[in-house]
């Protein structure tokens, strides 16, 4: 595992148009200093000794390890996540939802040639290293297969993997290109089910000095290894950026207590859901809408009149409108995907629920990889259920024995103007099709509610791109 902080540089225009470059500290606090008076920015800048930058800051306004949360907040800074797991990945953008980045993705990147995983740097108890190992290797081995077998289907009868006639008999090299890109992506976006969720990734995010302070924060109280190990790196590299913080990115019994507290409440209803079936279950949508008191409802079309894409208009009573909504099962792989919505609050208790293996997608289900198909979804339950009893045990480690297909109830609350935007991305061009799937579900459930606005909401296609 890697974190390596990158700072911003002024573009060869910006220094050509004679503008400031201030480092994170210096900028938090030169907009801090407009809090006491109302001097203006050059006056503020005249007291930055260009070879002292660091004692400058407290020279500009003193802020005391940033006493003021939001004065952190305008101290931007990057940071690049090499080699920590997905399900990692997965949990720092629950904790930080509003920050911006990217994370390697496994719709597009072949995880075939994972090496072998460290048992004891995850937390595995030692004693189960070797059926540990056995599992991961199973698992990948698993993927390699189900990988290979969508390769097969998808060239044998490209028709279902949507990919437009038009550029299926384009035989020019950059249409060919794409077409091959269009078949490799129906084959992650299914096989990536059986992929463990230890697998390692990348993630680079950009946000404010507080919101690296209070990731570092959370990481350090959490009970897994890996989570402190990242955790402390990232400490690590606010010292570079943002030395006033550093003593506030440590472990704290607050938070080590509410962390403890959920775990107990996943562990309870692992305990309690012991003796239910762990198949593929089924992905039923949930939609409960609140509209502001007085409200006419009626109002919601006449909001959605201007409402041309989903970065469009949209009018005061829809935004207004609480909505929560989910999905009793959903896949990992999907969730990493919906948790990244930046608005309001996800609910994602890691009790397994099921086992996705896109056994619905299949063309032939007798065809001899159907059957095999069928053969590592079991295995899939078998690793998901091996999971919830790790949970129920009270064993933290139990997440690095699922698999991205491995399935839990997942909750959002938000507005509805939100919930617009996202129903709409998440169906819209290049959506992968199960989120897809799951997104239509729900909006069935609002046109039901208020069928004057279909037609005014984008639902796309989940055409491939």
């Amino acid at each position: 595992m890697k974190v390596t902080q990158v700072a911003i540089c002024p573009t060869p225009a910006s220094d050509a148009a004679g503008r400031p470059a201030l480092t994170p500290e210096l900028l938090a606090a030169s907009g801090a200093r407009y809090s006491r008076n109302n001097e203006g920015l050059d006056s503020i800048l005249s007291k930055i000794d260009p070879n002292n930058l660091d004692k400058s800051v407290d020279g500009i306004f003193r802020m005391i390890d940033y006493g003021h949360q939001s004065i952190a907040d305008m101290a931007p800074v990057a940071m690049f996540m090499d080699g920590l797991s997905l399900w990692l990945a997965y949990h720092i953008w629950t904790l930080c939802p509003t920050a911006g980045g990217q994370e390697s993705s496994t719709r597009y990147i072949n995880y075939a040639s994972v090496n072998e995983l460290d048992a004891a740097s995850f937390g595995i108890p030692s004693e189960l290293h070797e059926q540990w190992n056995n599992a991961m290797r199973q698992a990948f081995a698993a993927y390699e297969t189900a990988l290979e077998y969508w390769t097969q289907i998808a060239a044998a009868q490209p028709e279902l993997t949507r990919i437009p006639r038009s550029l299926l008999e384009d035989e020019s090299e950059k249409a060919q290109k794409q077409v091959a890109r269009m078949k490799r992506n129906y084959a992650f976006d299914r096989a990536r089910n059986f992929l463990p969720a230890v697998a390692p990734t990348n993630v680079m995010m950009v946000m404010s000095a507080r919101g690296w302070v209070n990731l570092a924060r959370q990481l350090r109280s959490h009970a897994l290894p890996e989570a402190q190990r990242l955790g402390a790196l990232i400490a690590e590299e606010i010292q570079l950026a943002a030395p006033r913080l550093i003593k506030h990115a440590t472990a704290n019994e607050s938070t080590q207590k509410g962390l403890n507290a959920d775990f107990a409440d996943w562990q309870a209803q692992a305990q309690a859901a012991l003796d239910s079936d762990l198949g593929d279950h089924p992905s039923t949508a949930f939609l409960e809408v609140y509209p502001p008191r007085n409200s006419n409802e009626s109002l919601f079309a006449d909001d959605l009149k201007f409402h041309e894409n989903r970065y469009a208009h949209i009018g005061e009573t829809v935004k207004r409108t609480a909505v929560r909504f989910g999905w009793d099962a959903v896949a990992l792989a999907e969730i990493r995907d919906l948790n990244r919505h930046r608005t309001g609050t996800k609910y994602c208790p890691l009790v397994p629920r099921g086992f996705y293996a896109a056994l619905d997608q299949l063309p032939d289900e007798q065809s001899q990889p159907a059957l095999h198909l069928k053969e590592l979804a079991q295995a899939g339950i078998e690793a998901s259920n091996h999971a919830r009893q790790l949970l129920a045990d009270g064993d933290a480690s139990f997440v690095y024995w699922t698999l991205l297909g491995t399935q839990y109830f997942f909750e959002h609350t938000t507005t509805a103007d939100k919930f617009i935007y996202e129903a709409e991305l998440r169906t819209g061009t290049g959506a992968h099709y199960r989120y897809a799937q799951h997104l239509h579900d729900t909006l069935q459930l609002w046109f039901e509610k208020y069928p004057q606005t279909r037609g005014l909401i984008s639902e796309g296609c989940a055409e491939p791109e």
